[in-house]
């Protein structure tokens, strides 16, 4: 519920009186099921145990330490009076049972008693602090409204029962929380009701063998149904202490209307384990039977609790509210826990207009939901929020209330809210839908964090499905925005809004469906025909609203790509030795919609870009070698070519002299010789069969010039000074479109000072 921003006053905070109805005693929505005979477990009972928080400084201090308790699992304060507030200081820390540890302090809230007729306390919100033995609390007045804390100040302290975790149900029955009631069958017949007598506590007496006895206090009025509204039933008189709940034959609350959004799966009261003796009036419905509004609430308490503590949470709240505070029920409609599990709250039926404890002065018009835990600084999970989503459709589904729209809502009794607008009783307040409770009344409820998830919450709960787009498209290369396929996609796409309210989602292509996916699929497969076409996703919320993605631009084709420049080979300057003669692979490849890459897939591997037409790789000397390329567009097409190759290293001493020539012996020289010239016009000519050639030299600071002829023709003259040595350094390379018959003359220059010419041969490509 929430925070107060009052010190402690005496105005009447009370729930709004119910309307008569049916008795679920069984705690299922469905009127006289028996929970022994349809496998459900019994009720969990409850032990509450109290302890007086004497008041020191003139009242406006209260302190307790009890190093030993009996086990625990909740704890709350509470006062005298259930209209006063509390905004001092409210701690307490626990001792965990088993460890012995001490927890961290504890902020509770001092709400006051937000309660119904016949209320006697007011109080803090219950806080879940698992199994504990021991507890110290502190109390201190902020002194902004008074100066001294409210009257009969005491500790609460619940065991929400269900074995030492707090989290099973007795006699080696499963957990609570694993029976869910699951949406209304039409074709099932409820049994009639057959439980046994519960123990109903005298409201008066205490609570537990260590509970304060309170004061005699005054019953508070009920909250006032709306001026504008009449109730249709008189709210039924609470049985004696001594009587037992006894189920309705029949419903006497309105009919349920069916809802536009599918109903989510609940856990009932039996399933919890709600132990119905400790209630035994009967449940009230809105006095227009109709519902116009969901309040949102956190229930204000420790986050600490686990998903299978969930019932046990909803069990002590559900003790605390009844028996410590003395109202008639649980104030909320429904709780959610952290994992997202919806649990059944005030009884009367699941699918009816059940009135609440849970929005002073609202309550005739609303539902109220509540997660488990505090929201002020940590917002819910996902898993909570889109629970609350779900149950909010659907009731709101039930009275055709758009959850994304606003209500107008009349006022039960004058009020104010959390940024201080007032009102007085009777007043028109148009409000959201789906509301947080600090727009309807003075509290930080449901928390900041989780207040300002409201919008999406609203989003989700309405429709349509929002964040719809396509993320990718797979069995296709995408090329700039375009995606390329040859006829088979997987389209896959994200969304925001969760999948349990998504009814359905649509592969769109060129605006007709050709696949259905359910609201938990994140990818559907399509065939497409060749040529371009627009895909999209259509989403279905369940509330019918349908939302559809950007389209994407698919093009669907089979043409292969083709190389219009066959690959060629041809020789390039670089260090050679026989294992490596440095080459140069050409190609042109292209494509009728978009070439994506080409391959090298022998001798080596490599991947080339489109726009790449040349690599410079190696080959073996004297090995014939294939090499071959594949191309691939974006639709996964492809076409091969190749072309064939053997360098073939001709040594120095297979040349025609003239002039002057020296051999020279190194292992640095190819076959470990080469011949040197230092005299003008000196030549060595080679002749050979081939398409591509290069000369090989060795180079030093002391190198000369040489001229070089092919086929009778001067072609160039080379210098082969070089900084550094360098040895089988092919300096010069020529290449022919097609193999043929060349000479190659390398002529001395006797260049002054440094005439010498060293070579190592040549090598050619054939």
């Amino acid at each position: 519920m929430g925070r107060s921003r009052y010190i402690w006053g005496t105005t009447a905070v009370v729930s709004a009186g119910l309307v008569g109805g049916l008795l679920l005693t069984g705690g299922s929505d469905q009127p006289g099921r028996n929970a022994d005979r349809d496998g459900r477990p019994g009720p969990v009972k409850s032990q509450a145990r109290t302890a007086a928080l004497p008041t020191t400084d003139q009242g406006t201090r209260a302190t307790l330490k009890q190093d030993r308790t009996e086990p625990f699992s909740m704890l709350g304060i509470t006062w005298s009076d259930p209209a006063a507030r509390v905004t001092g200081t409210i701690e307490a820390r626990t001792r965990a049972a088993g460890s012995g540890q001490w927890s961290d302090w504890l902020r509770l809230d001092g709400t006051g008693g937000q309660g119904e007729a016949g209320a006697r306390r007011g109080g803090t919100e219950p806080a879940w602090v698992g199994p504990s033995d021991g507890v110290e609390v502190r109390v201190t007045a902020d002194g902004r409204t008074s100066d001294r804390l409210p009257a009969g100040l005491r500790l609460d302290m619940i065991d929400p029962g269900g074995g030492d975790s707090g989290t099973g149900v007795p006699g080696g029955m499963e957990p609570a929380g694993h029976h869910v009631d699951a949406p209304d069958d039409p074709a099932e017949s409820p049994d009639p009701a057959d439980t046994e007598p519960g123990e109903v506590p005298d409201p008066d007496a205490p609570a537990g063998e260590e509970e304060t006895t309170a004061p005699t206090e005054p019953e508070l009025p009920a909250d006032p149904a709306p001026s504008s509204q009449t109730p249709t039933a008189s709210p039924p008189a609470s049985p004696p202490p001594s009587a037992t709940p006894s189920p309705s034959a029949s419903a006497t609350g309105p009919a349920a209307p069916p809802s536009t959004a599918p109903r989510p799966a609940i856990v009932s009261r039996a399933g919890w384990g709600a132990d119905e003796s400790i209630s035994p009036e009967e449940p009230g419905y809105l006095p227009g039977g109709k519902i116009k509004a969901v309040v949102v609430h956190h229930t204000a308490e420790s986050n600490n609790y686990t998903c299978a503590d969930g019932p046990a949470v909803v069990r002590g709240i559900y003790a605390y509210h009844v028996r410590q505070l003395k109202w008639k029920d649980l104030g909320y409609n429904f709780l959610v826990d952290k994992c997202g599990t919806v649990y059944e709250g005030r009884k009367g039926g699941v699918d009816q207009p059940v009135m609440g404890a849970h929005a002073y002065g609202f309550n005739a018009e609303t539902t109220g939901i509540s997660i488990l835990g505090t929201y002020t600084d940590v917002a819910p999970s996902n898993a909570a929020l889109t629970s609350v989503a779900r149950i909010a459709a659907w009731k709101l589904g039930q009275y055709g209330v758009s959850p994304a729209g606003t209500a107008t809502l009349t006022a039960g009794e004058s009020g104010s809210n959390y940024t201080r607008k007032t009102w007085a009783k009777g007043a028109k307040l148009s409000l959201p839908a789906l509301h947080g409770h600090r727009e309807n009344y003075n509290t930080q409820c449901p928390g900041n964090a989780y207040y300002a998830k409201l919008p999406t919450l609203r989003d989700w709960a309405a429709g349509p499905v929002k964040g719809l787009a396509i993320k990718s498209v797979t069995g296709a290369g995408l090329s700039g925005t375009t995606y390329y396929t040859t006829a088979a996609v997987t389209v896959s796409w994200t969304a925001t809004t969760p999948s349990a309210l998504i009814g359905k989602y649509e592969l769109l292509v060129d605006g007709e469906p050709v696949a259905t996916a359910a609201g938990t699929a994140t990818s559907a497969r399509a065939t497409l025909a060749p040529g371009s076409h627009q895909v999209q996703v259509r989403a279905t919320h369940q509330s019918g609203k349908t939302a559809t993605s950007a389209a994407a631009t698919v093009v669907a084709e089979t043409t292969a790509p083709t190389f219009p420049v066959k690959p060629a080979l041809a020789l390039r300057t670089g260090t050679v030795n026989t294992t490596a003669v440095p080459v140069t692979l050409s190609w042109k490849a292209s494509d009728d919609a978009a070439l994506k890459e080409v391959r090298l897939t022998a001798p080596t591997t490599a991947t080339y870009g489109p726009a790449t037409t040349s690599a410079g790789l190696t080959a073996k000397s004297g090995a014939a070698t294939t090499w071959s390329l594949t191309a691939h567009d974006q639709a996964g097409n492809t076409g091969t070519a190749t072309v064939s190759g053997t360098p073939v290293i001709v040594q120095e001493t297979s040349a025609t002299r003239t002039g002057t020539w020296t051999g020279k012996s190194s292992t640095s020289y190819l076959g470990g010789k080469s011949l040197t010239s230092s005299a003008k016009d000196a030549s060595l000519t080679w002749t050979f069969t081939g398409r591509s050639v290069a000369w090989l030299v060795s180079r030093a600071a002391t190198s000369g010039q040489a001229h070089i002829y092919v086929d009778g023709t001067k072609a160039a003259t080379v210098d082969l000074k070089s900084a550094t040595a360098k040895y089988r350094d092919a300096i010069w390379t020529k290449t022919w479109s097609t193999s043929a018959k060349h000479t190659v003359k390398v002529v001395v220059v006797g260049t002054s000072g440094r005439p010498a010419v060293t070579t190592d041969g040549i090598v050619y490509l054939k």
